[in-house]
């Protein structure tokens, strides 16, 4: 009764009525929902356009470019790859038979590392293609120094989420000034960096040991958080100098270990700050639980922690993934030849002898962006989970 009721009400409604109300309680009224799926619709197509717009401009000519704008392909211009094919043919190194000899160069270049403690062999120079060698190394960096910084950022972040730091403010003005005193006797009275550093080291606990317990204020975990975060706020151009004189000091200018270290220092304070959320908002409760069961807290961290907070995981290393792959500044004052990245062969292409180039530029920036697609699709599974999923259950 009571539901042919509920028909018969249903579909007495007048037209505006059926239009403007929900059908249902958690559901939209057609008219919201053919709203909001418009509005989704118009805000998808303005960001994808840029993708789009890079997209066809690497299959256009330069008369295509510069009598444009043109949109559509075979309706407002004739595609053409003479843009790729000019990334790939311009160097000698880029063909096919050029790449398998490089197979063979770094196996030798291999071997000859391996045996170096034995056997003195002189490593051969790869010749490659200079698209392939900047592609290259931007793959092997940024996922080296990715990995780099989210293990490191991780730890730290759980670090203080869970365990309260009280060090001495005095404390931490002693390190400060033996590290001042180090790089002064290593700059200026010749001694070697190693063998200050493990002065100033045995320097400090010793301090510490004797005047530490007269220092009475103490910092806490929000101080030490705000202070990692403050390191970004700091603009690179401010201490590319003086990292550009440290690693010429230690032999490290023009390597991708000089670069995996740079992005990941750069990009610490973004995962710390961003675990640290992820972590604080989980139940101390599962910890404890398996801190009762024996476990260490590095098993906790790994077994219990870090797959409750996949999805946070998952977001961070994206970002950082993509902060490694696009940063230029330190890449364009330490990458000088070997070690060169692809934002640097794109501002390369930009400035060329003949002016800017956009369906070549087009077509490298392509090339660049697809790791970057790839690592957020095989992500978006974990992004879309929340934190939790049911953890807590009694």
């Amino acid at each position: 009764m009571s539901e042919t009721g509920y028909k018969l009400e249903r579909t007495s409604r007048g037209l505006m009525e059926r239009l403007f109300e929900p059908p249902e309680i958690g559901k939209m009224s057609p008219a919201a929902r053919v709203v909001a799926y418009a509005l989704l619709v118009i805000w998808t197509l303005f960001v994808l356009f840029p993708i789009y717009w890079v997209l066809i401009t690497s299959f256009k000519d330069a008369g295509a470019v510069n009598k444009g704008p043109f949109y559509i392909p075979f309706v407002d211009f004739q595609p053409t790859t003479s843009a790729w094919i000019a990334q790939f043919t311009e160097d000698s190194n880029c063909g096919l038979a050029a790449i398998a000899r490089q197979f063979g160069l770094l196996i030798y270049n291999s071997i000859a590392w391996l045996l170096s403690p034995i056997v003195t062999l002189t490593p051969m120079e790869p010749e490659i293609c200079k698209i392939y060698r900047a592609f290259t190394n931007s793959l092997v960096i940024s996922v080296l120094s990715t990995i780099l910084c989210v293990g490191v950022g991780s730890m730290a972040a759980y670090a203080l989420a869970r365990i309260q730091y009280r060090p001495r403010f005095g404390n931490i003005v002693i390190f400060v000034l033996l590290a001042l005193a180090v790089i002064l006797v290593s700059r200026y009275f010749g001694v070697h960096w190693s063998i200050a550093s493990a002065v100033g080291l045995a320097l400090f606990f010793l301090l510490a040991r004797a005047f530490g317990k007269h220092f009475t204020s103490r910092l806490g975990n929000g101080d030490i958080l705000f202070w990692i975060i403050s390191q970004r706020i700091l603009p690179p151009i401010v201490v590319i100098i003086p990292v550009y004189m440290m690693f010429q000091a230690v032999g490290l200018l023009d390597t991708h270990l000089a670069l995996i270290i740079v992005y990941a220092v750069a990009n610490l304070p973004i995962v710390v700050w961003l675990m640290h959320d992820f972590f604080a908002s989980l139940p101390i409760e599962l910890e404890e639980s398996a801190q009762l069961d024996g476990a260490t807290r590095f098993y906790i961290f790994r077994e219990v922690v870090l797959p409750l907070t996949r999805p946070g995981l998952a977001a961070t290393t994206l970002l950082t993934l993509i902060l490694n792959w696009n940063e230029y500044l330190f890449a364009v004052f330490l990458a000088t030849a070997k070690s060169q990245t692809m934002p640097i062969t794109v501002a390369a292409k930009n400035a060329g002898e003949k002016g800017v180039l956009w369906w070549e530029m087009s077509a490298i920036i392509v090339v660049m962006i697809i790791p970057v697609i790839l690592m957020a699709i095989v992500l978006q599974k974990f992004i879309q989970r929340g934190v939790l999923m049911g953890a807590v259950k009694g």
